[in-house]
């Protein structure tokens, strides 16, 4: 049951991350790309609007596969397949502090994010949806 609250919850959030990044991507809300100070300046840009503009919608569309594969595994899957699927997006998600952490503290301890210290909030946001994916793990495995 708790697996089934954790993915619901997950598809949500997403969700309305990917509707802010394909249809209002300035907005500072979900992840909206409105935080970065540069990004006014780079999507207007001749050279590289473009390729950014693509990008973010790039993210969008890869955020949409998840959700229709947790979709999936939420109506069609077994336990065990929720219970796997819990432990891959525990894997997952944590990643973030691999690649993107570092990135999102440099850039924002440089001042190019509004609101400041963004990096801590957002650290603090996805520690909390990876401790609800393990809770979630732990308790599907007993």
């Amino acid at each position: 049951m708790l697996i089934n609250i954790c993915i619901s919850l997950f598809i949500i959030l997403e969700l309305a991350n990917v509707l802010t990044l394909y249809f209002n991507p300035d907005t500072k809300l979900f992840n909206g790309m409105g935080a970065f100070k540069a990004w006014d300046r780079i999507k207007n840009d001749d050279r590289y609007g473009d390729f950014v503009r693509y990008l973010v919608n790039w993210i969008a569309g890869a955020k949409l596969i998840f959700i229709a594969l947790l979709i999936v595994i939420l109506c069609f899957g077994s336990h065990q397949v929720k219970v796997i699927s819990c432990a891959a997006m525990i894997l997952s998600i944590a990643s973030f502090f691999w690649r993107l952490f570092p990135l999102i503290k440099k850039i924002d301890l440089n001042g190019m994010i509004d609101p400041p210290n963004y990096h801590k909030t957002l650290a603090i946001m996805i520690l909390s949806i990876m401790g609800l994916f393990v809770t979630a793990f732990v308790i599907g495995v007993l």
